[in-house]
């Protein structure tokens, strides 16, 4: 994942993906992202698998662990994933 490049996501399982493809980019493993982020390697393949129930400051650990953030947008309409039309 290139530096300003940005990720779309709008469930558990989406924003999962894009930590694992990050932390995968950044050659390291999910153990290492828990140690990290000070959290459990359950909990990191948890958040990676999308399921729900995550606490926020686990995620925000997270995120922080793997230079990343989260931007708050205006939902649109135009790119529509496939879970949204059915």
């Amino acid at each position: 994942m290139e530096a300003g490049m940005k990720q779309l996501a709008r469930s558990p399982k989406q924003i999962g993906s894009v930590l694992r493809r990050h932390r995968e980019t950044k050659k390291m493993t999910q153990g290492e992202l828990a140690g990290l982020a000070g959290v459990r390697q359950a909990t990191v393949s948890e958040v990676e698998t999308g399921q729900e129930g995550t606490k926020l400051a686990t995620l925000l650990n997270i995120l922080a662990a793997l230079d990343l953030e989260i931007m708050i947008s205006v939902r649109t309409r135009d790119n529509q994933d496939i879970e949204d039309i059915f």
